[in-house]
């Protein structure tokens, strides 16, 4: 990288010899080149002007598709997921959880009824998640909760708990609630949908898509290095925590 010229010095050039250095659109005196972007941009000095703010960059979008008791969905959530979203700042990174899986929906005498991989258990801790989504609302809020969940001894049973610990404002009752009635089935319909309407279908969980997109070289990044992979993807100005990261080893997905 050139080094850094002060901007007194590229005034003076700019005195003595207007030609050199300065783009023919600047219109600004040499004091107001770093006011702005825009001052820089016409003046064609953007790499002199370091306290120029940095333009807002999108996040990575990132959805993973899940089912509460895959060990492979566990493991990519608790070991990956989470400790990738703590180190980055919230701008840089946008998951989305999606709580169904392998599942089938079925429509059982106007009324749906929903068959998991692994059992009634995780039809019941798929709706838990997605109903402590719907009632907290906050990604910050809800996510630490999951993590709780997922990482603990049991998925279904240990909601009280990780809520007293992370998330002590949520109302435990209003979750029992929405498992127990309508709106949790609702919830996994909608769930079912978004599952059912990827492109391509899934074959496995977890099934992730980066920025709308799933590849087979994706997947593998993700699971292999996500951090590295979120680092590697966003436009704007990388934190620390880009630094590098390495991948341990990748479990097989729970297929259909």
């Amino acid at each position: 990288m050139a080094p850094a010229v002060p901007l007194a010095v590229l005034a003076l050039v700019a005195l003595v010899a207007p030609g050199l250095g300065l783009a023919p659109g600047c219109d600004y005196p040499a004091h107001r080149w770093c006011s702005s972007r825009d001052a820089a941009v016409a003046c064609q000095v953007e790499s002199r002007c370091p306290s120029l703010p940095h333009p807002a960059a999108a996040p990575v979008e990132l959805s993973l598709y899940y089912e509460s008791l895959c060990p492979a969905c566990r493991e990519f959530l608790v070991l990956k997921l989470f400790s990738t979203w703590l180190l980055l700042p919230d701008e840089m990174l946008n998951i989305t959880l999606v709580p169904y899986g392998n599942a089938q929906e079925r429509n059982v005498s106007g009324k749906l009824d929903f068959q998991c991989q692994h059992g009634p258990e995780e039809c019941l801790g798929n709706m838990i998640e997605a109903c402590l989504m719907h009632e907290a609302k906050n990604f910050s809020t809800y996510f630490p909760v999951i993590f709780c969940l997922e990482s603990g001894s049991s998925v279904t049973k240990n909601l009280e708990a990780c809520l007293q610990i992370y998330a002590p404002e949520l109302d435990s009752g209003r979750i029992a609630a929405c498992v127990q009635g309508d709106t949790g089935v609702a919830l996994m319909h909608h769930n079912a949908q978004l599952t059912e309407a990827l492109d391509p279908p899934h074959q496995y969980v977890p099934w992730i898509t980066v920025n709308g997109k799933h590849t087979n070289e994706l997947q593998a990044q993700a699971e292999a290095s996500l951090l590295g992979l979120v680092c590697h993807l966003y436009q704007g100005e990388k934190p620390e925590a880009c630094g590098g990261s390495k991948a341990p080893k990748i479990l097989s997905g729970c297929r259909r």
